[in-house]
C-alpha cells in the first residue's frame, strides 16, 4: 500500500503548483539569480583584446581551458569577470572536507560545536577561496601577458586590476548561490554550474550540426551521438536513483503498560556515493599537462612535449589513467564523505541495529563492506559514462558539451532540484490538509 507522501506525490497537479506562492517566489528568486550571473559571463575583463583572446583558446580549447570553459558557460573563452565561475569555492570545500577528515581539531569542531562549529568550517571555507582565487588569477593575468597581443597595456597595474575583478566574481558568485540555497531552490553552487553547461549547449548543438552540413561529421555519426547522449542520460538517471538499503531494526521499550518502538527503518547506501567528483579531478589532472604544452606552442621541455603526445585525448594510455583515476578518486572521495564507524555509532546511540549483526565495531565493518562493493559498481560506472563520450569527442572532434561529467552534473542538478520542488509542494499539500482538517473541528 502507497504511504501518505506517496499518494500526496501522486496527486501534484499544476493547481496546486499555481497555489504555493512561497515555492513560485523561490523559482522567481532563483531565475533571477541565474540571469544576473550569466549576465556577468559577457563582462570582459579591462585591457583585454577580446580578439586575439579568441584567437588563442580557439588553438587551446581542446585541453583544460575546453573544460573549464563548459563549467564557467563559456566565461573564459570571453575572459569574463566570473571567468574562474565558482571552481575556486569547490576546490576549497572539498579540500576541508580533506582537512576535517584527517584533522582531530577540525573534527571535533564539526561534531560537537553544533551550529556554530559548522558555521566556523564555512568561514574556513571562505578564507581557502579567497586564497585559491587569487593564485588562480595571478597564474591568469601572467599568463595573459605572456600568450601575445592579449593584453592592451601589460604591467603591474592590469595584473592587480585582472586579480581584484577575478577574486570579486568569484566571491560574489559564491554569495549568490548561497542566497540561492537558503532563499531560493535547489542548491545554489550546482545550479550556478548547471546553468554554464545548459546556456551553451545550444551553441554546442548548433555547431555539431554546422559540422555535419559542411561535411566534416557524417549524419550517421550525429545522429549516434544524440542517441549514445540520450542512453547516458537513461542509464545516469536509474544509477543516481538506486540504492543498497541495509534494514535496520529498532527494539521494543515498555514504559508502564505502553509499548513503543519495534519498528523497522533502512539505511540507504547510494550506488554512486562520490558524485561527480571523480571525472572531474581525473579530467583536470590529465588535461593539464596538454595545456601547459599548447600554451608554450612545442618550446618548452621535451619530457613535458613527449608526456602530453601519449597523454593526447583518445589515446591508449590516456583512456586507461582515466579509468584508474576515476575509480581512485571514487574510493577515495567515499572514505571521505562517509564513515561507516560514525554511522554504527548513531545506530547504537538511537538502539539501532542491523539484524543478524552486533552493535558497535560489528556493524562499521559490515557497513564498510557493503559500502566497498556497492562503490566497485559506481566507479564502474562512473568510467563507462565517462569513457564512452570520451572516445567518441576524440575520434569526431564532438564538443565538450556531450562529455559524461556534463551530462553527471545536468543530470544530477535537474534531479536534485526536481525533488526539492516536489518537497515544497508536499508540505504546502501538508499544511493545506491541516487547515482543512482545523476548520473542521472548529465547526464540530
Amino acid at each position: 500500500m502507497a504511504s501518505a507522501a506517496e499518494q500526496l506525490a501522486s496527486n501534484i497537479n499544476f493547481s496546486t503548483f499555481a497555489k504555493a506562492k512561497d515555492l513560485k517566489q523561490r523559482i522567481l528568486f532563483t531565475l533571477g539569480a541565474l540571469l544576473i550571473y550569466r549576465l556577468g559571463t559577457f563582462i570582459p575583463l579591462p585591457g583585454i583584446n577580446t580578439q586575439a583572446l579568441n584567437d588563442l583558446f580557439q588553438q587551446n580549447q581542446s585541453g583544460i581551458l575546453g573544460m573549464f570553459d563548459m563549467f564557467a558557460g563559456g566565461a573564459v573563452g570571453r575572459m569574463a569577470i566570473f571567468a574562474l565561475n565558482i571552481m575556486p569555492y569547490i576546490s576549497a570545500a572539498i579540500i576541508m572536507q580533506l582537512l576535517v577528515a584527517v584533522s582531530p581539531v577540525l573534527s571535533q569542531l564539526r561534531k560537537e560545536g553544533g551550529e556554530r562549529g559548522r558555521k566556523q568550517i564555512n568561514q574556513y571555507t571562505r578564507y581557502g577561496t579567497v586564497f585559491l582565487a587569487t593564485l588562480q588569477a595571478w597564474g591568469i593575468s601572467i599568463g595573459l601577458e605572456g600568450a601575445g597581443e592579449i593584453v592592451t597595456d601589460p604591467g603591474l597595474y592590469f595584473r592587480f586590476s585582472a586579480v581584484i575583478t577575478l577574486v570579486g566574481g568569484v566571491m560574489f558568485l559564491m554569495w549568490i548561490g548561497e542566497q540561492v540555497t537558503a532563499r531560493g531552490i535547489g542548491n545554489g553552487i550546482s545550479l550556478i554550474i548547471f546553468a554554464g553547461i545548459v546556456a551553451e549547449l545550444p551553441s554546442a548543438l548548433v555547431n555539431t550540426l554546422e559540422l555535419g552540413r559542411q561535411g566534416a561529421l557524417s549524419t550517421w555519426l550525429i545522429l549516434a551521438v544524440l542517441v549514445i547522449a540520450i542512453a547516458v542520460i537513461v542509464i545516469i538517471v536509474y544509477v543516481e536513483r538506486a540504492q543498497r538499503r541495509l534494514v535496520v531494526q529498532y527494539p521494543r521499550r515498555q514504559q508502564g503498560n505502553k509499548v513503543t518502538g519495534g519498528e523497522s527503518s533502512h539505511l540507504p547506501l547510494k550506488i554512486n556515493t562520490a558524485g561527480v567528483i571523480p571525472p572531474i579531478f581525473a579530467s583536470s589532472l590529465l588535461l593539464l599537462p596538454m595545456t601547459v604544452a599548447n600554451f608554450s606552442t612545442g618550446q618548452g621541455p621535451g619530457w613535458l612535449n613527449f608526456i602530453s603526445s601519449l597523454l593526447g585525448r583518445g589515446q591508449p594510455l590516456y583512456i586507461s589513467f582515466y579509468i584508474a583515476l576515476i575509480v581512485f578518486f571514487a574510493f577515495f572521495y567515499t572514505a571521505i564523505v562517509f564513515n561507516p564507524s560514525d554511522t554504527a555509532d548513531n545506530l547504537k546511540r538511537q538502539g539501532g541495529f542491523i539484524p543478524g549483526i552486533r552493535p558497535g565495531e560489528k556493524t562499521a565493518e559490515y557497513i564498510d563492506y557493503v559500502l566497498t562493493r556497492i562503490t566497485c559498481v559506481g566507479a564502474a560506472y562512473l568510467a563507462a559514462v565517462c569513457i564512452l563520450p570520451e572516445i567518441l569527442m576524440s575520434y569526431a572532434a564532438i564538443p565538450f558539451y556531450f562529455g559524461g561529467t556534463s551530462l553527471l552534473i545536468v543530470v544530477n542538478v535537474t534531479m536534485d532540484t526536481v525533488s526539492q520542488v516536489q518537497s515544497h509542494l508536499l508540505a504546502h499539500q501538508y499544511e493545506g490538509l491541516i487547515k482543512k482538517s482545523n476548520l473542521r473541528g472548529r465547526k464540530r
